[in-house]
């Protein structure tokens, strides 16, 4: 009788364990935040963990390159007008794909800007083409992709991409708007997209991204109600082994103390009796 006392026993469990106790905190704390993540991915939109392959990302990947005019060439080399992806999309300016047995061609407004090396180069006009595969993107296989940067004039903020590579390769989930047809016929300009100068004297463009968040993929309110269960259901889990914790520490330790005066009974019974 009065063994049981539940709040000196934990008292007691608590600063005669602190390993324990720091575990105990771990389980709490993560359970928290568990719950506090289930009520923010409920209430706000989330990106996508599962899409790992975006047009932020493949911008990004892009902008790592330099596009230098082919220095072979005695003039800029032109691409064909009737090869050039800058003609498919004079036959087809809509911003639904164009496509081929299996390959998509797309002509869509990007934030892109492209920054000549020298000051003297005019960006009036002009329109660089080139072919990458898709490994240099870091995007699976090693397929061919054809791209035509268009430079709108007076804008510095994004640039017409005209990209033609195979369906399974292009982000189609969530694409740019349409860039507007220009009414000026520009034969590209063939260039070489490398990482790295190989004369000073080469005309070359950089490129530079911008990540624009309305390109990023979202999970869908069903996706996130999913999302949410599923960490309401795990911090649950948490606090009910927090609970079983709490629950052990005070009788074990109530049990410890009863074998404690149970012994300190028996030394004075032999005292006793001496």
């Amino acid at each position: 009788m009065g063994f049981w006392q539940p709040l000196t026993n934990l008292r007691d469990y608590v600063s005669q364990n602190p390993p324990v106790v720091t575990f105990f905190l771990c389980l709490l704390t993560l359970a928290v935040t568990f719950v506090c993540l289930s009520s923010y991915s409920y209430n706000h939109s989330v990106p996508n963990p599962d899409t790992t392959k975006d047009w932020n990302h493949l911008l990004s990947s892009l902008s790592q390159f330099k596009l230098c005019v082919n220095s072979n060439a005695s003039l800029p080399e032109l691409v064909s007008p009737t090869t050039s992806p800058l003609s498919l999309r004079k036959r087809d300016v809509s911003v639904h794909p164009t496509n081929t047995p299996s390959v998509t061609t797309l002509h869509l407004r990007v934030p892109l800007v492209v920054t000549p090396n020298s000051n003297s180069d005019s960006l009036k006009n002009i329109a660089l083409h080139t072919a990458l595969n898709s490994s240099q993107l870091h995007l699976e296989g090693n397929d061919s992709i054809n791209m035509t940067l268009e430079i709108v004039s007076g804008n510095d903020t994004y640039t017409c991409l005209t990209i033609s590579a195979p369906t399974h390769l292009l982000p189609m989930s969530l694409l740019p708007s349409e860039c507007p047809a220009s009414e000026k016929n520009i034969s590209p300009i063939h260039v070489e997209a490398t990482k790295q100068l190989d004369t000073v004297s080469q005309t070359c463009y950089s490129l530079r991204s911008e990540n624009d968040p309305s390109l990023i993929v979202m999970l869908t309110p069903e996706e996130r109600s999913v999302a949410a269960r599923h960490l309401l259901e795990v911090s649950v889990c948490l606090l009910g082994v927090c609970g079983i914790l709490c629950l052990a520490a005070c009788m074990t330790h109530s049990l410890v103390r009863r074998h404690y005066w149970n012994g300190l009974d028996l030394q004075n019974e032999l005292l006793i009796d001496s």
